[in-house]
């Protein structure tokens, strides 16, 4: 049973695999159509479902490993060190409080869309497309805090 070590690389082998056949569709596959936007015709790739669609289950899938993955850190740290167990217990808080700021940041207003004739971009999916983009633009702001207090605070410990 010394395999089993083999499952993870042949997993991320096999879906990186998956990703560059649906990226490879997407931009290679032909095109269903075209779209005129002003005056100018763009084509519609024709593997467009079929690419969102894997994106779909490819976050699906990062949100399950990384719920997964907290809930076996969170109990061990509760069996070893409470207080670590905590530490994890209040990111966990933080990413959901900065869930609904964003959630209430975003608008259900509707989205104009060049050629969209449909009604989701607008009511629940605007706001979530909104609450998206905000939760991105907090993330990439902590990540840069996060590497220039890294450096900084590497330069004060040499």
């Amino acid at each position: 049973m010394k395999d089993y070590k083999l499952i993870p690389k042949i997993t991320l082998w096999v879906l990186l695999a998956l990703g560059l056949v649906f990226i490879a569709l997407f931009f290679l596959g032909g095109s269903s159509g075209s779209l005129e936007v002003a005056g100018d015709f763009l084509d519609i790739p024709r593997f467009s479902d079929a690419f969102l669609i894997w994106n779909y289950v490819l976050f699906g899938l990062v949100v399950l490993v990384t719920l997964c993955v907290v809930v076996v850190e969170f109990a061990n740290n509760w069996k070893t060190n409470r207080r670590k167990a905590y530490a994890t217990l209040g990111v966990v808080c933080g990413f959901i409080l900065l869930a609904l700021v964003c959630w209430f940041l975003g608008s259900p207003e509707k989205i104009d869309i060049i050629g969209y004739e449909g009604s989701d971009n607008e009511g629940f999916w605007a706001q979530l497309a909104d609450a998206v983009i905000y939760a991105c633009y907090f993330l990439f702001a902590a990540t840069i805090v996060t590497i220039v207090w890294g450096v900084l605070h590497t330069r004060r410990l040499k």
